[in-house]
This record gives structure tokens, C-alpha cells and sequence, in this order.
């Protein structure tokens, strides 16, 4: 039922005892497969640099606002800068098995007053693309915000045009929201932005999915799936 005002007018429902949220901190967060710590250059720059060496081409930054990368130095202070940000906050997701920085991911866009934050800069390297590890490093962060910090709403957004971050979003459950036309400018062109979210109401039906999809036993002999994300979901829509 519609909640009206002493003026008839239609209001959101009220969100009782809600206080404004801590924001995310430089700690790190073990999986079983993979570690996410606060990127350091002085640890991860030589390993994330091989590892995003071993792509054919530039192609994997043709949507992110910098990069590629041609020279060790440039890449460096590149790395130096996202260090230093607080907004986005920068993350390398290290591989348990090598103990190597295998890609870097950020929250950002970080507001504690309304509960709000989003997933943003997302760099996997070979070495991490369509890996278990990939996967759960986005869990362990989509975790850290939903339980440890209590956030209300968990945002990706990325070039409309960007067809393999539009599939990633729903497959870790994000839900398309729209477009926003013209909303940026960047490497010179312009971007249409697809916006997708998860909010905490969807967090539990979308934690459970990522559980049991990263359990050993959803993996035969070969390591290939056996049920999908999106088939563990809709599962517990049943």
C-alpha cells in the first residue's frame, strides 16, 4: 500500500533507525581462492604490470577512463595516484595459489549518508578473466559492503556500449536500471552509461547464488561448472 503525507501526497516507505554507513577502509579480505588488499605499488606494481603484459592487445582498456600502459614508469604513477585516492578506493585482487596481483577493482562513488556505492574501475588481466577467483573477489567486496558495512545499494555502471561488462553485471546479479544518455566524456568521446544495482533486499538471494556457486562441489574433475550463478538464483526464486 501507497504511503501518503498529512498532504495526500505519495511518500517513500520510512527506513527506521537508519544512521549514515562507515566508509570502506584499506583492510584486507581473504577468500578460499584469492586476497583483496588496498593496492600498493611498492607490492603489486611489477606483478599487476606482467600480468596485464600477458593481453594480445590494448583492447582491455578500451572502456576504462586511462591506460594501456606501453612503459613500466607510466604505469607506475598511474598506480601511485590510485593508490592515494580514497574515492575510488583501490583494491588488488592477489591470487591465493601464486601469491601474485593478478587485477585491481575500486569502490567508489562512496556515499555514507545514503547507504550508496559502487563497483567501478575493474581491471582483470588474463591471468584473472573467467576464473573461480575472479568471481569471488567480486563477492568478497559485494559482501564487505552488504554485511560488514550495512550499505543499502550496490551500484556497476559502465559504457552502454560495453557489451562484455553489460554481461558480467547480470551474471554476478546486478539488475539493469536504464540509461543515462550523454552522462560522460571520456578519451575524448562520449559515453551513454547503462546503470545496474543491487540492493540489500536482493543481497541474501544473491549471496546464497555466489556461496554455493564457489563451493568445490559445483565443480567436476575438469573445474567446469555445474550450475551457473544465474541458475542458483533462480532456484531460490522458486
Amino acid at each position: 500500500m501507497t504511503k501518503t503525507n498529512e498532504y495526500q501526497q505519495q511518500i517513500g516507505e520510512s527506513v527506521p533507525d537508519w544512521t549514515p554507513r562507515e566508509r570502506p577502509a584499506r583492510i584486507g579480505i581473504d577468500g578460499a581462492h584469492c586476497r583483496i588488499e588496498p593496492l600498493d605499488v611498492s607490492r603489486h606494481a611489477a606483478d599487476l604490470f606482467e600480468a596485464y603484459g600477458r593481453a594480445p592487445d590494448g583492447s582491455d582498456w578500451t572502456y576504462l577512463f586511462v591506460g594501456p600502459f606501453s612503459d613500466f614508469d607510466t604505469f607506475r604513477d598511474y598506480l601511485t595516484k590510485a593508490e592515494a585516492s580514497t574515492d575510488p578506493l583501490h583494491y588488488a585482487v592477489i591470487d591465493s595459489a601464486s601469491g601474485k596481483a593478478v587485477g585491481t577493482l575500486a569502490l567508489m562513488r562512496i556515499e555514507p549518508v545514503h547507504g550508496v556505492i559502487e563497483m567501478g574501475s575493474v581491471t582483470f588481466s588474463p591471468l584473472l578473466k573467467q576464473t573461480r577467483i575472479s568471481t569471488e573477489a567480486q563477492y568478497l567486496l559485494m559482501r564487505y559492503v552488504f554485511d560488514d558495512l550495512g550499505y543499502r545499494r550496490y551500484e556497476w555502471k559502465c559504457d552502454s556500449l560495453n557489451a562484455p561488462s553489460r554481461k558480467t553485471a547480470l551474471r554476478l546479479g546486478f539488475e539493469f536500471e536504464g540509461i543515462f544518455r550523454q552522462a560522460i566524456v571520456y578519451k575524448g568521446r562520449n559515453r551513454d552509461t547503462a546503470w545496474y544495482a543491487i540492493i540489500n533486499q536482493d543481497w541474501p538471494r544473491v549471496r546464497n547464488a555466489f556461496e554455493r556457486w564457489l563451493a568445490d562441489d559445483n565443480f567436476d574433475a575438469n573445474g567446469k561448472q555445474r550450475a551457473s550463478l544465474a541458475q542458483l538464483r533462480d532456484e531460490d526464486k522458486r
